[in-house]
């Protein structure tokens, strides 16, 4: 029970309460649905490995960050209204480590993801053609249709770009999602099986891929050229991984991928000043930030800071940057331990007479090594996709990022409980390479808008 419903608030999450249940969100049946998955959820955590994980008390401290942010600007009501806006994004990943410690239920977290994507794709497409015949549109902005923006590119012209609703109401934000998705349909991915890779493999990353491209975006594109450069890079090598992301860079840029906008720093100019901008704010309110979602509200445009690192920063201070540093450490550590074959071992088969409880081990599913390194790469991957297209979008919080990181301690326990792995990095040992982090994104940052400054 506590499995479907922690899907299908997954599905309320992304598709917005209005299109999952009509009439019905109007009683914020979704705050039911959250309540329902929260006190079945009570029992499951006491047997769980979370507790064990350092994203646990990263995803604490992140909450009580947001809380304090605000609290500190002295309004009790927008503190205790900043704790309960992070709390459902950081739900994913609780969610994720309780009920979906199985292949195969991480396979039908896949496929919700795939069907949500799926849906827009479908809603938007079908849109373009009924409800937009007539060319163009005359002014920027929205449409006749939620799933389609108008945007004018470096020559002035209109064209139409897809996009969800709710938490994914911007094309760059759906195709962040898409390329999330993208690798994880691989899960479905069979040896010596071409009909069924064809079929539920191929041709679903074919129809997102499609979406991506409908999308438009330029971070995805990017995001894209990691990913395959990440990919690419044990069987080939660096250098030629290397010339073949510059491939698709090319390749897109002549599909016209990105809906004739350029790829370049000066294309990325007005970001960078609210880079520089985030970072001011750093500067004066370097502890706790502005408050959480607050960004806006002191820049110049009111615009966010279109970088992931920016916005944390800035509205969390350094104490929520490195909560947020602490769980992205040990999410991508652990990606990386179970994505190398050198660090993952094949399983130690436990003998009869040691088991006390036979009929546990039964229950277990059969994994060799080879599928550990798969699922590693697979979530490994996404994670690329997810921080690249993310260091141009403000979306340090949103549940993508924690069902990544669930998903990645889901198959780091999978190895672990057959003796494949060695343990995780205490917490005690995680928190200096945090520390670290933090100020490396920091620096990155820094340097990035130096460099770009310079070549204006």
């Amino acid at each position: 029970m506590g499995f479907v419903l922690s899907v299908l608030y997954f599905v309320t999450y992304y598709l917005t309460p209005v299109t999952v249940f009509g009439p019905l969100a109007a009683v914020h049946i979704e705050l039911v649905l959250a309540a329902l998955v929260f006190l079945i959820s009570l029992p499951a955590f006491v047997k769980s490995f979370m507790a064990k994980t350092p994203q646990l008390p990263a995803l604490i401290g992140l909450a009580f960050a947001a809380l304090l942010s605000v609290l500190m600007t002295g309004w009790v009501g927008g503190a205790v209204q900043a704790f309960l806006l992070f709390i459902p994004n950081a739900f994913g990943y609780l969610a994720v480590c309780l009920y979906c410690t199985s292949k195969k239920r991480l396979q039908i977290l896949v496929v919700m993801m795939f069907l949500v994507c799926l849906f827009v794709i479908c809603r938007g497409g079908f849109d373009l053609l009924h409800l937009l015949p007539g060319g163009a549109p005359v002014t920027r902005g929205a449409t006749q249709s939620p799933y389609i923006l108008a945007q004018s590119n470096d020559a002035g012209d209109m064209f139409y770009r897809l996009k969800g609703r709710g938490e994914i109401n911007d094309p760059n934000d759906f195709a962040q999602l898409i390329v999330c998705t993208i690798p994880m349909m691989f899960l479905f991915w069979r040896a010596k099986k071409t009909l069924w890779n064809l079929a539920f493999v191929l041709l679903p990353v074919g129809v997102l891929l499609f979406g991506d491209f409908m999308t438009h975006s330029r971070g995805s594109v990017l995001a894209m050229m990691a990913m395959l450069l990440v990919a690419s890079r044990r069987r080939i090598g660096t250098l030629p991984a290397l010339i073949v992301a510059g491939g698709l860079f090319v390749g897109a840029q002549a599909l016209h991928f990105t809906g004739g906008r350029d790829i370049s720093a000066d294309a990325g100019s007005d970001r960078t000043v609210l880079w520089g901008e985030g970072l001011q704010l750093l500067k004066t309110h370097p502890v706790f930030g502005v408050g959480f979602g607050s960004m806006p509200d002191f820049t110049d445009n009111f615009h966010t800071a279109h970088n992931s690192v920016v916005v944390c920063a800035a509205e969390l201070g350094m104490v929520g940057l490195f909560c947020w540093s602490l769980f992205l450490f040990s999410t991508v550590r652990d990606a990386l331990t179970i994505a190398s074959p050198s660090n993952v071992t094949e399983a130690v088969p436990i003998a009869p007479e040691e088991q006390f409880f036979p009929q546990v081990e039964a229950k277990i599913e059969p994994i060799d090594k080879k599928q550990i390194n798969r699922m590693g790469l697979l979530v490994l991957l996404s994670l690329t996709g997810f921080l690249v297209a993310g260091w141009f979008l403000s979306r340090a919080f949103v549940m993508t990022l924690f069902l990544l990181g669930g998903m990645a301690e889901v198959v780091y326990e999978m190895a672990l409980k057959r003796g494949m792995v060695a343990p995780r990095m205490r917490l005690t040992r995680v928190l200096p390479y945090a520390g670290v982090l933090s100020i490396v994104l920091l620096m990155m940052v820094y340097v990035m808008i130096r460099v770009l400054n310079l070549t204006h």
